[in-house]
């Protein structure tokens, strides 16, 4: 399985659930790599709900193991792109016309959710009708609070920031709004003292 128990932290981390079918004249679907895996599960709870769902998935390193089987679903509506930078505009359009009534399920890494959940909220959704599940890597969207540089899929602590340069220390503090982790320079005070990194949640 894909599933991953994230320890206890503090009360700005992310907390994901199970996706589970909820009334709704439209459902949409945005999911990545191993996050295809929630949307099958659903679907086996409640298959009707595919004739108006709109599915948006990305599938980074699985590349074609989840396409077949979520087209079919059938799916109202299914796109896959080869990454969320190129789904964006599809992501803001449904947004941009979505109405009441639409849930938005998101499922798959970290990255992928928070940042399809801050362009959610910026459309004016309602949190109520935003649902996560974590599937797949638990790989880190890091913000440098130095450089406000963005790296993505970092999987050790501490790392070198893409931007800068500067060794970072992984941080639990998360901001919604960048939909990001924050990492502060771990040598700061005694430059060149790195400890080697570690693998995240070894």
């Amino acid at each position: 399985m894909s599933k991953f128990q994230f320890p206890e932290s503090i009360m700005s981390r992310p907390v994901y659930g199970t996706l589970e079918p909820r009334l709704g004249h439209a459902h949409l679907f945005v999911a990545d790599a191993e996050g295809a895996e929630a949307i099958l599960d659903l679907a086996k709870k409640d298959p009707g709900l595919m004739s108006s769902a709109h599915i948006i998935f990305i599938p980074r390193a699985t590349g074609e193991t989840y396409v077949e089987q979520l087209k079919a679903l059938r799916p109202a509506q299914f796109y896959s792109g080869p990454s969320y930078e190129a789904a964006l505009p599809r992501l803001r359009r449904v947004f941009s016309d979505a109405s009441m009534g639409l849930q938005v399920y998101l499922s798959g890494t970290e990255g992928l959710m928070g940042q399809a959940q801050s362009e959610a909220m910026q459309a004016g959704i309602a949190p109520a009708a935003i649902q996560t599940e974590h599937r797949g890597s638990v790989a880190r969207r890091m913000q440098c609070v130095h450089c406000k540089g963005i790296t993505e899929d970092v999987m050790t602590d501490p790392f070198v920031c893409s931007h800068c340069g500067l060794n970072l220390f992984v941080r639990d503090h998360y901001s919604r709004r960048l939909a990001a982790y924050q990492g502060v320079c771990i040598d700061a005070e005694d430059p060149g003292n790195v400890p080697d990194p570690v693998e995240l949640y070894s």
